[in-house]
């Protein structure tokens, strides 16, 4: 069995992946917890065969220290390292040649790879695949695609996998960043883009539909992020509108209600429950400047409203840079679901992010890679 690896190292991602411990898994991780834009169930299979517990017990007979976090989040005790070590010598000990630096090569004209699948009519089961690299030229009966996405181009991403499936006649879905912080419009970033630095316990939703999420907003120049803002990213369509719940904890009509009295007007009723600059910026755009008890009932019912469901529509988002993962990729429904193997091409199986199932923040994503990377391996 051989790996072939571009770069000079292995696992870049991996090594800065939960600030550099690694959130290797999740155990809540269930198939309701990814988004694709298949069946739901697709991703079922594989990890029902390789669960946070397989990987848990992995991790423990390597000796990795762990410990959990909030929502069932398992991070390493020391370092990323640690979870790298321990995929190196899982390939040793399986008998895999690892070659880094190795670079597949393109055709001479046209944008397509040097890799073919040499066919044999009387045995299609038989069939191979050539691949010509900076290394040589290898053959093997299965070729498993496990190549990433586009999020952080700076530590070697490449739209290689998408390439290699639209090569082999492999549907794609089409790709945008994931798990990424939204940028403001020019007229939001005037009014919230001082607010830098604040960060607050927030619910952001989207359509019906979709899941909400509970979790810190964090105010920055550019726009929101937080572990809510990436959360709802992935569901995320451009031009749609995010609501913020900005209480969470508290009914804004009884917190005016109880605010009536002394002359107060609605800054001083916020200030109670939220930070002082964000009250003076969402004041300004969207509270009356007279006391609470002079709020007319329809002035009330609004600014109730908007502070349980502040809509902001962003103009867009950090791109690949600062997304965490890839939305979209290899279409599920071209690929088994037990193994997922191409169903119109023998022997060519794609795995992870490249394909199009995207996880929740929180370890889903790393989940994801070592279910579908073992229903690969144990089919090939």
């Amino acid at each position: 069995m051989l790996l072939l690896e571009h770069q000079a190292r292995l696992g870049n991602k991996i090594l800065i992946s939960g600030g550099g411990r690694c959130n290797f898994t999740n155990l809540d991780a269930t198939a309701a917890n990814y988004v694709t834009s298949g069946s739901p169930h697709f991703q079922k299979s594989a990890l029902a065969r390789c669960t946070p517990h397989d990987v848990l017990a992995l991790v423990e007979r390597h000796g990795v220290a762990w410990h959990e976090r909030k929502h069932r989040q398992l991070f390493c005790d020391h370092s990323s390292k640690q979870i790298l070590q321990l995929l190196e010598d899982e390939c040793a000990n399986a008998g895999v040649t690892v070659r880094l630096n190795c670079r597949v090569l393109r055709q001479e004209e046209g944008p397509s790879w040097r890799v073919q699948r040499i066919a044999d009519s009387a045995n299609p089961a038989s069939s191979q695949y050539e691949l010509a690299t900076t290394a040589g030229t290898f053959t093997a009966r299965s070729l498993v695609v496990a190549t990433g996405g586009l999020s952080y181009p700076q530590l070697g991403a490449t739209p290689f996998g998408y390439e290699l499936a639209r090569q082999f006649g492999v549907k794609l879905v089409p790709v945008r960043p994931g798990l990424v912080p939204f940028t403001w419009s020019p007229a939001d970033r005037e009014q919230f883009g001082a607010l830098s630095g604040i960060a607050l316990d927030c619910v952001t939703s989207l359509r019906p539909g979709v899941p909400s999420f509970r979790e810190a907003v964090l105010f920055t120049h550019r726009g929101l992020s937080g572990p809510a803002i990436l959360q709802i990213s992935n569901h995320w369509c451009a031009g749609e509108t995010v609501r913020l719940n900005l209480l969470p904890d508290h009914s804004a009509a009884d917190l005016l209600a109880a605010n009536r009295s002394g002359g107060r007007d609605v800054k001083a009723a916020l200030r109670q429950v939220l930070p002082e600059r964000l009250v003076q910026a969402w004041c300004a755009r969207h509270a009356p400047v007279k006391p609470v008890a002079q709020l007319t009932r329809a002035e009330l019912e609004s600014l109730s409203r908007n502070l349980h469901a502040w809509e902001i529509t962003p103009a867009g988002d950090e791109g690949y840079p600062k997304a965490e993962v890839t939305v979209g990729g290899v279409d599920t429904r071209e690929l088994s679901s037990k193994t997922l193997e191409c169903r119109n091409v023998p022997g060519l199986f794609f795995v992870g992010e490249v394909v199009d199932v995207t996880g929740w923040l929180g370890g889903y994503n790393f989940q994801w890679a070592w279910a579908s990377g073992h229903a690969a391996g144990q089919a090939v």
